[in-house]
């Protein structure tokens, strides 16, 4: 009933994208020529606006620095406007040979073939690892079915995706180009636990247990035997930002970086500048 309803709803969006495209120009080459609507393995095949995937690439901070990935490549504008716009290294992945040989044809004609990489394949089973970005639209099902890979990746990959959501994984940011929604998520580090912490230099020791849900998390810190909320507490990607009031009573605030079960940063002083806090989770 659901998938039904999704059908639906995307054919919706389809017959108004149809109508917007009757005067745009037609899509492909003298080789092959897609249409908006035709049917794919599990979607059918409505391209992203041009305006919305330069929107969601500036968005998730793309640069040369960066892997991106394009889950369902179509005819390969995102993982092309990533390398030529952005001057990333790109991936595609789509499941229809014709579409991905158009795709690589228009990754030469622009000029960023060897910056682009197009795979004929199945986004379920080609592994996309090493990404450092995400781009997608698919259907909200496949983004759930793909949701526990993505929430595995290296903490602060940034996944971005068209019109659809991850259910009760809220986005970090949303945007909207042209009345077309778009979502940004950082793959949140794994932080819940107890964390035993001290200021480096300083002496101090203390203890924080957070709870995690997705990229929200809450708890408390434990300081010279008295127990308090953690004040402000956020995570995005592996940054994980809080503040508390020390033995003194004074607001101090640690801005950490996770790494798997330690995490390391800067935390206000009572005077002038910062010290160093380290942590780790026992």
């Amino acid at each position: 009933m659901f998938r039904s309803f999704v059908l639906a709803a995307v054919l919706t969006l389809a017959s108004v994208n149809l109508a917007r495209a009757q005067t745009a120009p037609e899509y492909g080459d003298d080789v092959y020529k897609p249409w908006l609507g035709q049917a794919g393995k599990d979607v059918i095949w409505i391209p992203t606006p041009d305006a919305l995937v330069t929107a969601l690439l500036g968005a998730a901070k793309v640069s040369q620095k960066d892997i991106v990935y394009d889950l369902g490549a179509g005819d390969g504008r995102i993982a092309i406007a990533a390398a030529k716009q952005f001057g990333a290294r790109a991936v595609g992945i789509e499941y229809d040979a014709e579409m991905a040989d158009l795709a690589r044809r228009n990754a030469r004609r622009a000029g960023v073939d060897l910056q682009v990489r197009i795979i004929t394949g199945d986004i379920f089973k080609e592994s996309f690892s090493d990404a450092t970005v995400v781009t997608m639209y698919l259907l909200p099902d496949l983004n759930l079915k793909l949701r526990p890979t993505l929430l595995t990746m290296k903490p602060g990959t940034r996944i971005a995706s068209h019109a659809f959501n991850m259910g009760d994984w809220e986005p970090d940011e949303v945007l909207s180009v042209d009345a077309r929604d778009g979502y940004l998520w950082y793959v949140p580090a794994v932080v819940e636990g107890t964390w035993g912490f001290k200021e480096d230099g300083l002496g101090t020791e203390g203890t924080i247990t957070l709870v995690q849900r997705y990229q929200r998390v809450g708890g408390t810190l434990t300081i010279g035997g008295k127990t308090q909320p953690l004040l402000g507490p956020a995570l995005r990607g592996d940054k994980l930002t809080f503040a508390y009031n020390d033995a003194e009573g004074v607001l101090r605030a640690a801005h950490v970086v996770v790494d798997g079960r330690q995490f390391k940063g800067s935390l206000t002083a009572r005077g002038p500048g910062n010290v160093t806090i380290t942590g780790t989770r026992r």
